[in-house]
């Protein structure tokens, strides 16, 4: 996601949508893309509609999804994306449609209107979408601490329940049935899992090998957690109920900047790595196996060249 200027670097960070999946079936979305384009000031900005770029090579247009951010007021906040989430299967996509209103759209062509006041009125920069694996369940962290982190049903666009602030959305568990939550006070770093429900199951204070590597990934168990030693190249596990490191695997892994960290099954994580050449970014999926330490690359792909910021499927 370091694409074009340093701007893009940090919005991309926080578009990211990690969440486990299923190998992809049929056709699915490997990443959703906005092109980034010049305006009248000499200004780099967001541009176009939001693109669906399929494994099979296809691109899909998002036309009803907003492009460009709106501040709390409504007014454009012309340099910042709206943000997009995709689920780790690849078979949904959650966004802000150019009405103001959360909607989540299946490559089937069915949408989900989520009700007009789901949200308070919130800088939709400051907002981020976070679809579970399967895209049952969608995750919106309002980037208020007064009002916290919803969780929907995307069914239907019922409402869960809401986990309140100050704490940041880390993510989904691997089978979707449990988020992970950090809460950085600034003297330390606290993991909590909740419930879709907003019930809290979990809270503790990770060692630094944990809370030093972010950003971590909680497993479908609901209590280990998986994060990336870049460094050493390690697969640290951490059981975030008994507050013990489990083990630490090491791995061979393509060069590469960790991008996320996800969990596929009982004991298979993915790292997606990119890499910054020229003017390209290319994206790197290596699964490996923390019981053997085996790695086998998933999937390679080039982001499209002309692409402002985008945002990756998990899994």
């Amino acid at each position: 996601m370091r694409i074009v200027t340093t701007l893009a670097m940090v919005i991309a960070a926080l578009l990211v949508a990690p969440a486990a999946q299923a190998e992809p079936h049929h056709d699915s979305v490997r990443y959703a893309s906005v092109k980034g384009c010049e305006n009248k000031d000499g200004a780099h900005v967001p541009c176009g509609h939001w693109r669906l770029v399929m494994h099979s090579g296809e691109q899909r247009l998002l036309r009803d999804a907003q492009v460009v951010a709106r501040q709390a007021n409504g007014k454009s906040a012309v340099f910042l994306p709206a943000p997009v989430s995709v689920s780790g299967d690849g078979q949904k996509v959650a966004y802000f449609t150019k009405s103001g209103r959360l909607a989540v759209r299946s490559l089937h062509g069915d949408v989900t209107l989520l009700p007009s006041n789901t949200l308070p009125r919130v800088a939709q920069a400051e907002v981020a979408l976070q679809l579970s694996g399967d895209g049952a369940r969608l995750a919106v962290a309002t980037g208020d601490d007064r009002y916290g982190t919803r969780v929907f049903d995307t069914a239907g666009g019922a409402r869960l329940g809401v986990i309140p602030g100050p704490r940041s959305l880390a993510g989904f568990s691997g089978d979707g049935g449990e988020l992970l939550m950090i809460e950085d006070s600034g003297e330390a770093v606290t993991l909590a899992v909740h419930a879709d429900t907003g019930e809290r199951l979990t809270r503790v204070t990770p060692p630094q090998t944990v809370s030093a590597n972010p950003p971590p990934a909680l497993s479908g168990d609901g209590r280990t957690v998986a994060v990336f030693i870049a460094g050493k190249s390690q697969i640290v596990l951490y059981d975030a109920e008994t507050d013990e490191v489990l083990k630490r695997v090491t791995v061979k892994l393509p060069a590469g900047e960790l991008h996320l960290i996800d969990w596929i099954g009982e004991q298979q994580v993915t790292v997606h790595l990119t890499r910054q050449r020229a003017a390209e970014t290319r994206m790197t999926i290596a699964q490996i196996d923390t019981e053997t330490g085996d790695v086998t690359i998933r999937d390679r792909y080039t982001v499209l060249k002309d692409t402002f910021v985008f945002a990756t499927c998990g899994g």
